[in-house]
């Protein structure tokens, strides 16, 4: 095939036109609370996936919603044009908790449009990448050049911890030559990118004790480690005093040389003014390839209802980033090695595993990637895209990568620095989703140019 079947003038009314109907559906989207997290009414993750499979027959593929012991997925597929290569585009339909609700500025679940974003939860992350697949199958209607696969997870930010053994059951169905992933972010509101790596992840529960039970702080303090302050003087053993990670077998590398200044950096992260950074080295690295250790929240007495008594044990979640080239399990035994070594005045110390997934690095060259390219200059108004790294994990990038080494993975996404996705008040730059829009069906055209090897 040495011409896409729609040109890319075509393509540019047709996703104009499709974009008021999609931002619709988006919105719909939206409203399902379909929050994977135990704990949560999982009917709502349900009501979810019947949701994209009813998007994804009107678009006319053959669908199905997939489960194995996890919360459900939807696969929709529909089959090449004699010749021409098959596209999978990948995104999840499960959104984070909202958290602290009196920090949304309106219902995290009711879509709202301020100053040309969409805010709500999962309108960046990643219903929007959803409704950018659907919007390009909509602009090609009869015409699509190629054949597409839709995999739309449904437990994604729990982990994916059921994504495996459904790739595994459903390898021929899914099976492709080019595999798009929109779950990441632009660089910047008017300049596209490519994800080409991504880090690990490993989080963990560190837990010391050092009482059997409270006593009282003036009867016994001074004397007797309360498993609060114990717990404290452990966690700052993990930063050197410029808060760079000191947990000997940690792998870090140095990042591609992209410039991020630091005061766009600090106005993107919200840092509050008088804030350092924390690290050395270049921002890029500390961000993308080198490791993070972060404590996410603490078990110990509210204080508002805490006695004045010795707290006889404390808890910490940890998680840590982890840099490409580094291996999940190795990390997690060189942390809990630093913790049962640097825990003070002899208290008990107990590290419980939760979750991991590895990093990965994405070879961006070959002609998939120069179409890819080629799209997203023309739908960015000829900006150049930007090979980025990115802190967050993606780790089951890195299972297709193992089941499908043939195929060409692309980690494109929605979102932008001002997203605040995972977090309140998490939105959608409208504007920018247009281009996304545009930007994938003008992909789907030139992966059809490319042919049936798209090899890199």
């Amino acid at each position: 095939m040495t011409t896409p079947i729609m040109f890319e003038s075509e393509l540019r009314e047709a996703v104009a036109r499709e974009l008021p109907g999609v931002r619709a559906d988006l919105e719909r989207l939206v409203r399902i609370p379909g929050i994977a997290f135990e704990g949560f009414d999982h009917s709502h993750v349900e009501r979810s996936a019947e949701a994209v499979a009813e998007l994804l027959r009107g678009c006319g593929l053959d669908v199905e919603i997939v489960r194995a012991d996890g919360q459900p997925a939807v696969i929709g597929r529909r089959v090449a044009p004699p010749g021409a290569p098959t596209v999978m585009l990948y995104a999840h339909h499960d959104v984070q908790p909202v958290g602290d609700v009196t920090l949304w500025e309106s219902d995290p679940f009711e879509p709202v449009e301020r100053d040309g974003r969409l805010y709500g939860r999962g309108a960046a992350d990643d219903k929007a990448g959803i409704m950018a697949h659907v919007a390009a199958l909509r602009a090609f209607g009869d015409r699509l050049p190629v054949g597409v696969v839709l995999f739309v997870e449904g437990e994604e930010e729990y982990g994916s911890d059921s994504l495996e053994q459904l790739l595994a059951e459903h390898r021929d169905t899914i099976a492709s030559d080019v595999i798009v992933i929109a779950d990441s972010t632009n660089w910047d509101i008017g300049v596209p990118a490519l994800t080409t790596s991504l880090r690990g992840i490993v989080n963990c529960f560190v837990e010391v004790r050092t009482l059997d039970h409270a006593v009282h702080s003036g009867m016994f303090g001074g004397a007797v480690p309360d498993a609060l302050t114990t717990l404290v003087r452990l966690l700052a053993t993990l930063h050197d005093d410029a808060g760079n990670v000191v947990v000997d077998g940690l792998v870090g590398r140095d990042a591609a040389r992209v410039d991020y200044p630091e005061d766009r950096f600090r106005a993107e992260a919200g840092l509050v003014e008088g804030v350092h950074l924390i690290g050395s080295g270049r921002i890029t690295d500390r961000l993308w390839t080198r490791p993070a250790l972060a404590v996410l929240g603490i078990d110990a007495p509210a204080t508002a209802v805490a006695p004045n008594a010795l707290v006889p044990a404390a808890k910490a979640k940890l998680s840590v980033r982890l840099a490409a080239g580094d291996e999940p399990k190795q990390a997690y035994q060189a942390l809990r090695d630093h913790l049962e070594r640097h825990v003070p005045w002899g208290a008990q110390v107990d590290v419980t595993f939760e979750h991991d997934g590895a990093p990965c690095v994405i070879d961006a060259s070959g002609p998939v990637f120069d179409a890819a390219r080629s799209a997203f200059r023309a739908a960015w108004d000829g900006a150049d895209p930007v090979d980025i790294g990115v802190g967050g994990s993606i780790p089951f990038i890195a299972t297709f990568q193992e089941m499908f080494p043939q195929a060409a993975i692309l980690v494109t996404g929605v979102e932008d620095p001002h997203s605040r996705a995972h977090g309140p008040n998490e939105s959608l730059h409208l504007g920018e989703f247009a281009r996304v829009c545009l930007a994938e069906a003008l992909l789907l055209a030139k992966v059809a140019e490319v042919g049936t090897a798209p090899t890199r």
